[in-house]
């Protein structure tokens, strides 16, 4: 089976705004979806990307006003200024990382309903009983929660450097099995048209 590999960030609000979209486009083309969660902060200092708050204000307000727009499009709701952003990503990353390893539950769910408890939900997801609430709804073992946490860590280091080796430089991030790249949660047609060929 070919796959994707889906670099992202839990604390990523483009991310947020896929939806599940790659994943139904995966299933329409019978494509895996390998997930890549990242360290997005130390992906910018590494390719020079400037972190939201330190932008310059036109850029930060447009920041905004597209978030807006994408999420209307989109038909997803949007907290635009959520209570627990920017938070700690890791435990979360270590949580999906160990799901993808275990099994049995919908990978796809997890990431979203996480990433929805930061943009909707106003829950911080770097608290255990967040991660594990999630892990539970998308059909997971919450203990996965407390279990591999330093194969997780070792996993998104690894990850990161994964992600700068293949080019990527911002989150969503999709690279197919032959290399192609596609940056952007508004990409994802043109990714399912690549792997329709």
């Amino acid at each position: 089976m070919a796959t994707i590999d889906y670099y992202f960030s839990t604390l990523s609000p483009y991310a947020y705004l896929a939806g599940t979209r790659l994943e139904a486009a995966a299933a329409r083309q019978n494509v895996q979806i390998n997930y890549k969660p990242m360290d997005i902060v130390a992906l910018y200092g590494s390719t020079g990307g400037t972190p939201p708050k330190e932008r310059h204000v036109s850029r930060q307000e447009y920041r905004l006003i597209e978030l807006q727009r994408q999420a209307k499009k989109n038909g997803l709701a949007i907290n635009l200024h959520p209570a627990h952003w920017p938070t700690n990503a890791a435990p979360s990353s270590y949580a999906i990382i160990a799901a993808q390893s275990a099994g049995g539950g919908d990978l796809g769910a997890l990431v979203h309903g996480l990433m929805q408890a930061v943009w909707v939900e106003e829950r911080d997801i770097a608290q255990d009983e967040v991660i594990k609430s999630c892990l539970q709804s998308a059909g997971f073992d919450p203990a996965l929660a407390d279990s591999g946490l330093l194969a997780g860590a070792e996993r998104y280091a690894r990850n990161l450097e994964d992600a700068l080796k293949a080019g990527v430089f911002g989150a969503p991030f999709y690279i197919t099995e032959d290399g192609a790249r596609f940056w952007g949660q508004d990409r994802i047609e043109d990714l399912e048209q690549h792997l329709a060929g």
